[in-house]
């Protein structure tokens, strides 16, 4: 899988931009010139220079080690959010896809009313009733995701259940755990791995936006979101700073985009061998 992977351009390309972003993120403490929430108004609105790579802000923090810091925000949010939601799908659908119909249509049922939930709306909601915070970010998208996973796993899951290898392990008296855990979990896991790598960028998207609001990350803790909106409100004076904001988040986008793409070729055998759907 990995060689197919690297074999792509464009998923080579991702799974770069994917790993510099992940170093940017573990490795914060050690990339990161100085201190994120330093404040020096003195050197505030400094052009890109040798002393500060990306510039400085309106309180004259350093714009790289924001950045570099963001990235760990951003990270923490959106893997491990997007990470529950994926685990909780993962039960929930192999659950409704191999037990009993009564319960398939109970938790169809449910997937169903949580997925009229829009989600920018329901964040905000959620935010104005709990109050802006990390935890509230990702109790949001968890909510919101679970459905989607569960019903891709519920899909696999059910094409699968009536499969003669599943037919002949049930023969065997295998019960309904080795079933699900030994044969249907490693068959049903690529798709979900593929559409979690897709989701990330949309959540960081979400964090950004949100903190952009100011009701997301939480000043004076480093965002993508809070330095754009910091580079918006000092357009006129230091217009570098939105490019520097913005350039992490497109990126990023385009890493996680790319990577799920190269990750769905190499996991679907018919798009390796080039036979079309």
């Amino acid at each position: 899988m990995l060689r197919s992977l690297l074999s792509d351009p464009m998923g080579a390309l991702g799974l770069a931009l994917v790993l510099v972003f992940l170093a940017m993120a573990l490795f914060a403490p050690w990339l990161a010139p100085a201190d994120p929430v330093k404040l020096d108004v003195s050197q505030k609105f400094q052009p890109p220079s040798l002393t500060h790579w990306a510039g400085t802000d309106q309180l004259g923090r350093d714009l790289l080690s924001r950045i570099i810091y963001g990235a760990r925000t951003a990270l923490s949010i959106a893997v491990t959010s997007v990470g529950l939601a994926g685990l909780i799908g993962l039960l929930l659908g192999m659950i409704a896809g191999y037990g009993p119909r009564w319960l398939d249509a109970l938790l169809v049922l449910l997937f169903d009313s949580l997925s009229s939930l829009p989600m920018i709306l329901f964040a905000l909601a959620v935010i104005t009733v709990v109050g802006p915070g990390t935890a509230t970010l990702i109790l949001v998208v968890v909510i919101v995701s679970i459905p989607a996973y569960a019903r891709l796993i519920r899909a696999q899951t059910l094409s699968l259940a009536g499969a003669d290898f599943i037919q002949a392990e049930r023969a065997m008296g295998a019960g309904p755990v080795r079933v699900l855990l030994r044969h249907l979990l490693p068959n049903v896991v690529g798709p979900l791995v593929i559409l979690l790598s897709m989701d990330i960028p949309v959540v960081i998207m979400l964090e950004a936006g949100l903190s952009y609001l100011n009701l997301g990350v939480r000043p004076p803790t480093p965002s993508w979101g809070n330095i754009l909106y910091d580079g918006y409100t000092s357009l006129r004076s230091a217009p570098y700073m939105v490019l520097i904001a913005g350039l992490p988040l497109v990126l990023s986008t385009l890493g996680f985009t790319f990577l799920g793409e190269g990750l769905r070729d190499a996991l679907d055998p018919k798009l390796r061998h080039g036979v079309p759907r």
